[in-house]
């Protein structure tokens, strides 16, 4: 049995508890021990004083002696009708040492006296006074050696340990044995399946099914059950959408060869003689255009295959101005939205510059796109500050806000797109890429005043690579 085992270690604390219960009981006991013995001695010593009482002379010395030893004392002295009476007399070997009363020893003065006694390997002469029996006087006294009382209560007390250890043994033997079978064993086969499982976590027949009888472990194989189903079903679910991806990226690779072709046609048409067939092409063109933007998008998404951020220094209000002006030129109503900033002109931040404008133009983009969709003028507003751990940009506009649906999967892929014809893939790429700079992208707010986006980027760059000659401070 090891003690690194939780059977070991049971084992050890339930033998270590015992045996501090069992001293906890011992030290009353050898001061109960102790008051017997004593209290036998002075029985002893009033039974011996009888056999001068009950004559009239005085016993022979010999006689005396005998029974002065038999009772274990050197000699008696009885206290009766207020006179002091040496009833019983031998020479004692030393001067007393310790005169103790057992009319007012308590408990706690027992188990000290009972300490010294074992503690202190000299032969001592005591005085113990107590009460006579049967009222045969006001008190008795004795004086006797401590050698035999001492050792009595050793015999006493390796006795008593051997019979403790003997009881904590086997109380702990069987406490391991109880813990084994209503523990261990359960543990074991929790163990078991999630071991099985992990193998094998499609094979529906590995999880778990709760049988336990301790409602503690009931409750554990229950959580184990529901995260294994949730897992499983994952997993299948994950295996079905990475098959669907498979077959979307070859789908739009060859839409997307289709669709350039027809662009290219479509572009020609504009020069038709034609007026309906002109005035028709531009949105043919457009269509076109954002047919083949939605393949290369989704074959990009698919690929899983973004570049780890590489690092580099630059102004963020240069950044922001490239945005704004791509933007001011895609809209589709000029002069009706009206792009803000709000960054220090001096703001250096240090992040991959390519992949900070890509998020940056696609919360640009969307915030203008809700605009335009309202028909009303409103304000898109970008601003930017620094903490001592961070760098923070800030996206807002004063549209229409987002559904509740759009808000709930509003960065999973394909779900969380609220305009027509969008893919759902802007937000999920743009929290993918400021992940990647070990940040994150949340949104704010969003209601019926606007929506608000926010970009933390930490300045602790960690191991991502810098790009050849930027500063890592």
């Amino acid at each position: 049995m090891r003690l690194n085992t939780i059977s070991g270690r049971f084992a050890a604390v339930t033998i270590i508890f015992v045996l501090l219960a069992e001293l906890f009981i011992l030290l009353p006991a050898l001061a109960s021990f102790r008051l017997d013995y004593l209290e036998t001695r002075l029985e002893r010593g009033q039974i011996a004083s009888l056999a001068l009482l009950a004559t009239d002379d005085s016993l022979a010395s010999d006689l005396e002696s005998e029974l002065l030893q038999n009772a274990g004392v050197f000699n008696v002295v009885l206290r009766r009708n207020d006179i002091r009476q040496l009833v019983l007399s031998s020479p004692i070997p030393g001067p007393v040492a310790a005169t103790h009363d057992l009319r007012e020893d308590g408990m706690p003065g027992a188990i000290r006296d009972a300490l010294w006694t074992l503690a202190d390997s000299e032969n001592r002469v005591i005085r113990v006074i107590g009460a006579p029996v049967n009222q045969a006087g006001q008190l008795i006294e004795i004086t006797m050696p401590t050698e035999p009382l001492r050792d009595a209560m050793i015999e006493f007390a390796l006795r008593l340990l051997v019979l403790s250890a003997t009881f904590a043994i086997l109380t702990a033997t069987l406490l391991n044995l109880a813990a084994q079978r209503l523990i261990l064993v359960p543990i074991r086969r929790v163990i078991s399946n999630v071991t099985a499982y992990a193998k094998s976590p499609d094979d529906v027949r590995h999880i778990i099914t709760p049988d336990a009888r301790l409602a503690e472990l009931r409750e554990a194989e229950s959580a184990l059950e529901a995260m294994q189903k949730t897992v499983t079903s994952s997993l299948k679910q994950k295996e079905r959408m990475a098959q669907l991806g498979q077959a979307v990226a070859k789908i739009s690779h060859d839409l997307r060869n289709i669709l350039t072709t027809a662009q290219i046609f479509a572009d020609r048409l504009e020069d038709s003689a034609d007026p309906k067939v002109r005035r028709a092409a531009p949105k043919l063109v457009n269509s076109i255009s954002r047919a083949v933007n939605l393949c290369e998008t989704t074959l990009a998404f698919g690929k899983a295959e973004e570049p780890a951020p590489l690092l580099s220094r630059f102004n963020l209000s240069q950044l922001v101005t490239e945005v704004i002006e791509a933007e001011t030129l895609a809209g589709e109503a000029a002069g009706r939205v009206e792009f803000l900033t709000d960054i220090p002109p001096s703001l250096t931040i240090r992040a991959d510059r390519d992949q900070l404008y890509r998020v940056l133009s696609n919360l640009s983009r969307n915030a203008r796109q809700a605009i335009e969709g309202t028909g009303q003028p409103g304000t898109v507003e970008i601003g930017a500050g620094e903490t001592d751990s961070e760098w923070w940009l800030r996206v807002g506009d004063t549209g229409p806000g987002l559904p509740e649906k759009a808000r709930e999967y509003l960065f999973q892929p394909f779900t969380g797109s609220v305009r027509k014809g969008g893919t759902g893939l802007g937000l999920s790429i743009a929290a993918d890429l400021i992940r990647a700079h070990g940040g994150r992208l949340e949104l704010l707010r969003s209601d019926e005043e606007g929506s608000e986006f926010m970009i933390h980027l930490p300045r602790d760059i960690g191991i991502m690579p810098l790009r050849h000659g930027a500063a890592a401070r």
